[in-house]
């Protein structure tokens, strides 16, 4: 499972994350160039972060 988030909804994807896959997530910075073409899951900010289990 990846989620790809904004600053403001990065709380809200650990959550959802721990809800559902039942393990903690490891939180990944996106990278500048990542930033610019990636949007947030839940909005149409760019994402910042990256909460996956790999």
């Amino acid at each position: 499972m990846e989620i790809k988030c904004c600053k403001t909804h990065v709380e809200h994807a650990l959550d959802k994350f721990v809800a559902e896959v039942k393990s903690y997530p490891i939180l990944t910075e996106l990278s500048e160039i990542e930033k610019l073409s990636t949007v947030c899951d839940y909005c149409e900010e760019a994402a910042t972060y990256l909460v996956a289990n790999e």
